[in-house]
């Protein structure tokens, strides 16, 4: 049985997310606050959090930021409508989905068990163990990137992006195919992908507002183009 914590202010959101979480089968926890969300983290091991972002005291984003200084443990973000800054800045903090309010409880039951579907089986790496291109290299095995000899910071889920761009050199894939190829996501924010490409642009381009590898295909998504 999977442990959900629910962290909402609002009780009776907390209560009808708790009824339909534990009729899909999962153990549910839940905080009316940020404090007390970070603290059963820490003395507890969820399998996924479900995390408002307006919460009393420290809100969403801090919590989510916090989370991910310590652990891998999937977020998804719930965000009032038109909050669209919120949004991308928690995907930025490495939440993995949001449902923004007013939400069906069935949909975000559903997106719970996809995103812990997917936390459970993370899609393969390509076939070839180290890809390069000129001074940009990736060890596979080592899950290791460096630029000019310096190793690079990816998170997971940028590594996992860009060891699929270059690997497939030359060919454009829109946001849709890049969730479900990359990170077997069957839905989810395509936004996540474009916050993801700005991160790995400024870690890999020498410009990254004129970007001359990961180059942006419009109308469509985006393009590895090798430098060599």
């Amino acid at each position: 049985m999977t442990a959900v914590l629910v962290v909402d202010d609002d009780l009776t959101v907390r209560d009808v997310v708790r009824r339909y979480l534990e009729q899909a089968g999962h153990r549910v926890a839940l905080a009316d606050n940020g404090e007390d969300a970070l603290a059963w983290v820490a003395g507890n091991s969820p399998d996924l959090v479900v995390l408002d972002l307006m919460l009393p005291g420290i809100d969403g984003l801090e919590v989510c930021r916090r989370l991910r200084a310590t652990s891998t443990v999937p977020v998804i973000m719930l965000t009032a409508l038109g909050e669209e800054e919120d949004r991308i800045a928690g995907l930025s903090l490495g939440a993995d989905d949001y449902v923004t309010k007013p939400f069906s409880p069935k949909e975000l039951t559903l997106r719970v068990g996809s995103v812990l579907r997917r936390a459970a089986t993370p899609p393969p790496p390509p076939p070839s163990r180290v890809l390069a291109d000129g001074d940009l290299v990736l060890d596979l095995s080592a899950r290791a990137a460096t630029l000019r000899g310096t190793g690079l910071a990816l998170t997971t889920r940028e590594f996992d992006l860009l060891a699929f761009l270059l690997a497939n050199p030359g060919e454009a894939f829109d946001r849709e195919q890049l969730l479900e190829r990359v990170w077997g996501w069957d839905f989810g924010d395509q936004s996540t992908v474009t916050v993801h490409v700005r991160r790995l642009r400024e870690k890999v381009e020498p410009v990254p507002a004129k970007p001359v590898r990961i180059v942006t295909v419009w109308g469509l998504g985006y393009r590895y183009d090798p430098a060599s």
